[in-house]
């Protein structure tokens, strides 16, 4: 069988990768029966893939042996890419620790240097996520990593990651006819920072194909892709809308003659700095190369996208930014709601009661500053938690992206919410913050940081421009609680 190579785009000088590529999540499906693939015959079919051009691969810790297959992959053919991810549990980020992640994908894969390390963090109330990127952009300076990558980070933590100095170079989100978060404050930084993306459920788990098309909503999914795409429909609209978008890519496919994931692939790939797409495999069940190979040649027209656009107009917009469906309701994974999950993130910081006083707790971050005068990140006093000015301090002393106001603000508020839970408290019981300033020109980037967590809930709130903070802040912030019953 000849099929036609697919298109290529660099990431980097060094690093040229097929636009497709090939997604090995469904290793972990697959093996749900505690059974694992036999890795030989898996690789074998892979190698497939790569003869046809589909030579980069997708897949990470957790995808059951995937990366072991990847391992005997590469053994056959070395120009492979293996693109995999390190997704460990929120706590403290030592370089040990971190290492030791690292050293567990290269052992893993039987490879000297991973082509691509995605770090995927749950819960950005927990500092550490910064610091587990540092530690692998000294891992990347070291070999040990060609480019880092992030996983399902929303606009604002990847602008804050990039203005914190670290070399990022793609961020691997939901990308779909259906999910169209990523056009939005996303596509913006991209553009900013030269920041590509790698698409994944652009077919909705294989809902926007032909096979679902005029068909009765499913009593239930039988698979995790499914079962988490049926949340993305409902959260869209539901049926009905989802079956508007889905007709609208047919009509087009049917122009074109291809099929109608080719149409949902090829509207992500023409999106801005779109750099490629996932899409899944089963070893050794399905072949998709033939129909992926299609997808390079044709492309869409006004008249298409004016087709696809009037269908859009009839869904509801998925809430939040990027990634947030793994971190705030609603939660659209597969297992749906996760907050038993990240109700067990370890807190950041120290608490403890003061003594002869039980009602009154307090939380403790490690600044050196909270020694040196004498105070506590945030006391709780009965239902009233009350958190002091808090600035964009990592650890005991180092300065969280200096020179960029909006940045800081990120990272501030994160910290503010993490001491606010470390006490009970929920972000939704914060009544009040107090922003200060050092240059009033940044109130718009700030505010808009405030508002992207603050917007729907809107507490009270007072900004000012002061002449000066204590170390290279442009910005202090404090807040109040009152915990809800």
């Amino acid at each position: 069988m000849t099929i036609a190579p697919p298109d290529r785009v660099r990431l980097t000088d060094e690093l040229a990768m097929s636009r497709i590529l090939t997604g090995l999540w469904q290793v972990a499906d697959m093996e749900r029966d505690g059974t694992d693939l036999d890795p030989d015959k898996a690789a074998d079919h892979l190698a497939l893939y790569v003869e046809s051009g589909f030579d980069t691969f997708d897949m990470a810790d957790h995808y059951g042996s995937a990366e072991i297959i990847a391992s005997r992959l590469l053994q056959r053919r070395p120009n492979a890419l293996a693109f995999t991810k390190w997704c460990p549990p929120p706590g403290p980020m030592s370089p040990e620790t971190v290492r030791a992640g690292v050293q567990e994908r290269l052992d893993r894969l039987g490879v000297a240097r991973i082509d691509l390390l995605q770090f995927h963090w749950w819960s950005f109330e927990h500092p550490a996520w910064l610091d587990a990127l540092h530690e692998l952009a000294t891992l990347r300076e070291e070999g040990l990593i060609r480019e880092i990558g992030v996983t399902n980070f929303d606009a604002a933590h990847l602008h804050l990651a990039l203005a914190d100095g670290v070399p990022v170079r793609t961020n691997q989100v939901v990308c779909s006819l259906l999910d169209r978060r990523f056009t939005g404050p996303l596509a913006e930084t991209c553009a900013r920072h030269g920041v590509d993306l790698l698409a994944y459920g652009t077919v909705c788990g294989g809902f926007l194909s032909e096979r679902w098309l005029g068909r009765p909503e499913p009593e239930d999914a039988p698979d995790w892709s499914k079962m988490k795409y049926r949340r993305f429909i409902e959260a869209a609209g539901g049926w009905k809308a989802y079956q508007a978008v889905l007709s609208a890519a047919a009509e087009v496919a049917v122009k074109h003659g291809v099929s109608v994931t080719n149409v949902a692939t090829r509207w992500v790939l023409e999106q801005s700095h779109v750099a490629g797409v996932i899409i899944g495999v089963r070893p050794g069940e399905r072949d998709h190369r033939a129909d992926n190979a299609q997808l390079f040649g044709f492309s869409l027209d006004d008249e298409d996208r004016a087709v696809l656009a009037r269908a859009f107009a009839g869904t509801e917009s998925i809430p939040g930014d990027c990634g947030d469906e793994y971190r705030t309701p609603p939660f659209l994974t597969a297992s749906g709601d996760l907050s038993h999950h990240l109700g067990t993130v370890p807190s950041a910081y120290d608490t403890d009661t003061m003594p002869g006083r039980p009602e009154m707790r307090r939380a403790m971050s490690g600044s050196k500053w909270e020694t040196i005068a004498g105070y506590c990140r945030a006391r709780r006093v009965g239902e009233r938690i009350l958190v002091s000015g808090t600035t964009a301090t990592a650890g005991a002393d180092r300065v969280v992206a200096q020179g960029d106001a909006a940045a800081q603000t990120t990272y501030v508020i994160d910290k503010i919410i993490g001491a606010v839970s470390a006490l009970g408290g929920t972000v939704e019981d914060i009544v009040r913050t107090r922003i200060y300033l050092t240059d009033i020109a940044d109130t718009e980037a700030v505010s808009a940081a405030h508002g992207r967590v603050f917007g729907a809930l809107k507490p009270a709130n007072t900004l000012v421009a002061v002449n000066d903070l204590a170390g290279d802040y442009l910005v202090e912030i404090e807040a109040e609680a009152i915990v809800s019953a």
